[in-house]
C-alpha cells in the first residue's frame, strides 16, 4: 500500500515535467511545419490579370493573419510582369506600357506598395529580363530585390517548400 502511495506521487509530480520537457519542443516543431510558403508567378502584361492576382495575395495575407499563421508570400516578377515594378513606361522595349496600364497604374501600384508594407509581400525581379531591356536598378521600386534569373528563383522557392501558383 505504501509502495503505491509512493508510486502514485511519483507519477504526479514526474509526469508534469515530462510534459513540460516534450510539449514546448513539440509545438516549436508543429510552428516551424505551419509557415505557409507561397511564390506568385508574374510573366504576364495584363493589368487586369495582376488586379486578380493583387487581391488574391491580398485575401491569402489577411486569411493567413486572421487564423494566426506565419507566412512567406512572394511575387517572381519575369518578362512582362516587369511593367508592374515602375512608373517608367518602358519604350523601346518589348514591354512598353499601354493606355490600359496607364489608366489602372497608379491604383495597382498603391496596392503593390500597400502589400509590401502592410502585410510584408516580397517582390523580386528577373534581372534577365531587367538587363535585356537595358533599365539602371534605380527605375524599379525599392521593394524590389533583384534575382539572378527569375525561373531558377521560382524553382529553389519550390525545393524549399513553397506552393506555386499563377494568376490565368
Amino acid at each position: 500500500m505504501i509502495s503505491q502511495l509512493i508510486r502514485r506521487i511519483c507519477i504526479l509530480l514526474v509526469f508534469p515535467l515530462l510534459i513540460t520537457i516534450h510539449v514546448p519542443a513539440v509545438l516549436a516543431q508543429d510552428g516551424e511545419d505551419q509557415m505557409m510558403k507561397v511564390v506568385y508567378h508574374a510573366d504576364f502584361a495584363d493589368p487586369r490579370r495582376f488586379s486578380a492576382m493583387l487581391t488574391s495575395i491580398y485575401n491569402m495575407a489577411t486569411t493567413y493573419e486572421n487564423d494566426l499563421a506565419d507566412y512567406d508570400i512572394r511575387i517572381v516578377f519575369v518578362a512582362h510582369g516587369i511593367r508592374f515594378l515602375t512608373d517608367d513606361k518602358l519604350e523601346g522595349t518589348p514591354f512598353v506600357a499601354d493606355s490600359v496600364l496607364e489608366e489602372r497604374r497608379e491604383n495597382l501600384r498603391g496596392r503593390l506598395k500597400s502589400l509590401v508594407s502592410t502585410k510584408g509581400i516580397k517582390l523580386e525581379l528577373c534581372d534577365i529580363t531587367r538587363t535585356q531591356i537595358d533599365r539602371p536598378k534605380e527605375v524599379f521600386y525599392k521593394s524590389v530585390k533583384m534575382v539572378t534569373s527569375g525561373v531558377v528563383r521560382i524553382t529553389e522557392l519550390q525545393r524549399k517548400g513553397f506552393a506555386y501558383l499563377k494568376i490565368e
